[in-house]
């Protein structure tokens, strides 16, 4: 096996996604390593995962974090099309290009994608399922936050500071950072010298059923893809979170009696982020458990 210091730089990687979309993403860690896709949230990109694909890099295993469309460096859908259904197709198009089965790691909209993608025809192309603080019915005033916070700022940032600070009000639980230069990887300057969000609008800005974060109205579908899992799932939940509660998670256990569990005492609805090396523990753990690893 490679040494660690071979991964501590990812590859950079590019797909063909549903439409003829280009997605693009970050490789870590060693090609014959069970591999592990990661899905980040709404407004987020794949650089949230950063210290868990270097992490599941220097534990033998290739990670692959990928941007959604309309996110970060992946292409914005030209007929503002960010239906699960689209994601779905992305994703299943991605582990296809990949050539082997993987372990899909989803938090929140990423989370939902993975989990309808266990439904689709192709469903073998996924061996694990990892649920980052998602279940199929959340507390609505929780995604209802995440909703508004994704909904605003459209006009952007006077400056990386004001960025900062409206971050900060939107996660009370975290210290705001002093170095602001990590907001660049969400963001973009434009002409005009404000700091954009670097996803698209459309996704949260034009009205329609099945967009983004609001994930309350496909609860019934959600849970009869639930129900149809037989694969290894892995549930993570911030404990400090206000969209997956106590009940929404004995729901989903109800639903999935052998999925394993995770809870984070200090972490919210950003539960990799929050507390990194727990989740990744958890991760690692979970999949060395699944391919017989030690």
């Amino acid at each position: 096996m490679s040494n660690e210091a071979d991964f501590t730089e990812p590859a950079r990687m590019t797909f063909r996604g549903d439409g003829d979309i280009t997605l693009a993403g970050d490789s870590w860690g060693p090609q014959d390593g069970p591999l592990v896709v990661f899905l980040h949230g709404g407004g987020q990109t794949r650089h949230s995962w950063k210290d868990s694909g270097l992490a599941l890099a220097k534990a033998g295993m290739h990670a692959v974090l990928l941007d959604a469309r309309g996110h970060g460096d992946s292409d914005w859908a030209p007929d503002g099309n960010y239906q699960r259904g689209a994601m779905v197709e992305d994703l299943m198009k991605v582990l296809e290009q990949l050539g082997k089965p993987a372990f899909v790691v989803g938090a929140s909209m990423g989370g939902l994608t993975g989990l309808l993608a266990t439904v689709h025809p192709q469903h073998e192309r996924i061996t694990g399922l990892v649920l980052v603080d998602v279940v199929p019915r959340p507390e609505l005033a929780g995604v209802q936050r995440v909703v508004n916070f994704l909904g605003s700022n459209l006009d952007g940032f006077a400056t990386l500071d004001e960025a900062a600070d409206a971050v900060s009000a939107y996660l009370p639980h975290r210290r705001r950072p002093r170095n602001t230069e990590g907001l660049q990887r969400n963001l973009r300057q434009r002409e005009d010298g404000r700091w954009y969000w670097h996803w698209d609008p459309a996704m949260i800005a034009r009205p329609g059923e099945d967009r983004g974060e609001d994930i309350d109205m496909h609860s019934t579908i959600l849970e009869e893809a639930a129900r149809q899992l037989a694969i290894p799932v892995l549930l993570v939940r911030g404990a400090l979170s206000d969209v997956v509660s106590a009940e929404g998670v004995a729901t989903f256990r109800a639903l999935v009696p052998h999925a394993d569990y995770a809870e984070i005492g200090t972490a919210a609805h950003t539960a990799a982020s929050d507390a990194n090396d727990e989740f990744t523990d958890a991760v690692v753990d979970f999949v060395r458990a699944q391919v017989g690893g030690n």
